[in-house]
């Protein structure tokens, strides 16, 4: 029997809860977006900030942001700080899954229910609701849920036997989620992954430990080549850079269960910048939303932007559910964003383009026109795909005329929207809503590559850092190597510059991030969006440029940049 899921009350993951409802009428990332300790929402730019999670039901039309929402969502529900229950209108796979785990591995359930839009908008003006194994209540009404449907699954003979517990107990609970999440997103079997990328081995909390640890000691293995997110110290050189030692070891040993597990040192938030970065057509299995959306946007790989721990599973099965962009009608534009471009620009368009879109199409996967006679390079589409990423929870973008997949055809695009140099001045305005004087330069949010960090070079030559101005550089290992090779690194040095390798800016904590910082610059748009929530600081946005300038004299400097702030002819 085919079940219509747009039209059917589901429960995703089943439990009984009870509560006050909290409806937000925007995504939310849970990483960078709530306190993993507290569940308070701590985006800065989210309409319901500071606003309590725990023990509501909470409704939202779908998550959005960094793959690393279902860690934070199992810290919480190990704590006893999770919402009551999840509710969505759209498809959702994060948080569903860190909910999944959390019941699973863990024993704290909590319980997600996916409602077709009338419904979904009846309970979001209900001030309290329940659900009591399969039905909703609220008000004086009573919806009936259907669970979803593992038994239609097409499986091969390795997933029956992973399935069955034949090959071990952690083989076995990789399948199950597997199955679980592939019904859930209404896929008919699984899709072959030629990689993978580890999300969830960031020390955000002990809840990421504590999972990588226990598959670790359960036996998991990889299957496929597998490569690591950026963790949350400098593995090899952490001890002597003040890192308290609990923290630090917890860190390391986090790091070193996934390579225990099968994973390569890689270290890198931005995969697709190492030798072997996957081609055209390639299905894989990456988590890392930045990296989810270049690898399909700009290289023309093919992954779902999979939630921690559920990219582990696909690394130890070389199976991925089929569905969302592994097929080819689903990486179909369903949204125009026409971008009117000012006279001039530098590289901080693409941040801003991205961040942009991303707003405007914050669930269907847009294309950008007007850009057709520019030329960006691969770090202005770095750049682009992870300022996307924070306010859209789409897997992928297009550019027309320069991504592999970017031609618009007739009747795609259901809706237009227009982005004009006012557009962009506004978002400029947004993201430098604090004082000239810069105490840090961030640069490296996702990693720098080896062109970044000779560009930087370049501007710090014959200059030295401000001497009240830390100026940080996070790079993957492979750069690293690079830029000491070339004598890249040896410049940047002699500047004042700071290089930390494998950890990345979403994961820098104190001391390694200054403590005495009260206003950071980046020229990252995905940092712009989460650093507020993240490290309590003020900050400010400009170019690569324009932060090499901060980084020389200790100020960021007032008004709209000359490009910006020049008429439209």
């Amino acid at each position: 029997m085919t079940v219509d899921r747009a039209n059917t009350a589901t429960i995703l993951v089943a439990g009984e809860a009870a509560g006050e409802v909290l409806s937000c009428r925007e995504g939310l990332s849970f990483w960078g977006g709530v306190d993993p300790d507290t569940g308070v929402i701590i985006d800065a730019h989210h309409p319901n900030r500071g606003a309590a999670l725990a023990g509501r039901i909470v409704l939202m039309p779908t998550s959005r942001g960094s793959c690393s929402g279902s860690g934070v969502l199992l810290q919480l529900a190990r704590d006893g700080h999770a919402p009551a229950a999840l509710v969505f209108r759209e498809d959702e796979d994060i948080l569903t899954l860190g909910a999944m785990i959390a019941g699973r591995l863990f024993e704290a359930p909590v319980p997600v229910l996916r409602l077709p839009p009338p419904i979904f908008e009846d309970v979001a003006r209900a001030s309290h609701a329940s659900i009591r194994n399969t039905e909703l209540t609220y008000y004086d009404r009573s919806v009936a849920l259907s669970p979803i449907d593992v038994e239609t699954l097409e499986l091969n003979d390795a997933d029956r036997r992973a399935l069955d517990g034949l090959d071990g107990a952690a083989p076995a609970v990789a399948m199950e989620v597997l199955c679980l999440m592939a019904a859930a997103q209404g896929a008919r079997g699984f899709v072959d992954v030629s990689r993978a990328h580890i999300d969830g081995c960031i020390l955000a909390h002990d809840a990421n430990l504590d999972f990588a640890e226990k598959m670790d000691q359960m036996g998991a293995k990889t299957r496929i080549p597998t490569t690591i997110n950026a963790i949350s110290v400098d593995r090899e050189n952490w001890q002597s850079q003040g890192v308290v030692p609990d923290f630090g070891r917890k860190a390391s040993r986090l790091a070193d269960a996934y390579v225990n597990m099968g994973a390569r040192p890689t270290f890198t938030c931005a995969p697709y910048l190492l030798d072997d970065a996957p081609g055209g057509g390639e299905a894989i299995g990456w988590s890392e939303s930045n990296a989810v959306i270049y690898a399909n946007s700009v290289l023309g790989a093919r992954t779902v932007k999979h939630p921690d721990y559920l990219d582990l599973f696909i690394a130890m099965t070389g199976r991925a559910p089929k569905t969302g962009v592994y097929l080819a009608e689903n990486r179909i534009p369903r949204s125009e964003v026409h971008v009117l471009l000012p006279e001039a620009y530098d590289d901080a368009l693409w941040p801003m383009l991205g961040w942009l879109a991303g707003t405007l199409s914050p669930s269907q996967i847009p294309v950008l026109t007007g850009l057709e006679a520019t030329q960006p390079t691969q770090d202005d589409f770095k750049a682009l795909c992870a300022a996307f990423g924070t306010t859209s929870a789409a897997p992928m973008l297009h550019v027309r005329g320069h991504t592999p997949e970017g031609e618009l055809r007739p009747g795609d695009a259901a809706e237009r929207f227009e982005v004009t140099p006012a557009d962009l001045a506004q978002v400029w305005q947004d993201f430098n809503d604090a004082a000239d004087k810069v105490d840090l330069v961030a640069i490296g949010s996702p990693h720098a590559s080896l062109a970044e960090c000779r560009r930087l070079a370049e501007l710090m030559d014959g200059h030295h850092c401000d001497a009240g101005t830390d100026t940080i550089l996070t790079v993957g290992r492979n750069v690293l190597s690079a830029a000491t090779d070339d004598g890249t690194l040896e410049r940047l040095q002699r500047a004042g510059v700071q290089i930390f390798p494998d950890i990345c800016w979403c994961s820098i904590t104190e001391p390694v991030f200054p403590s005495t910082a009260k206003v950071l610059m980046t020229n990252s748009g995905k940092y712009s969006h989460y650093a507020k929530g993240l490290t309590g600081r003020d900050v400010r946005f400009g170019s690569l440029a324009d932060c090499a300038r901060a980084a020389r004299t200790g100020h960021a400097g007032q008004g709209l940049p000359d490009w910006l702030a020049r008429p439209v002819p």
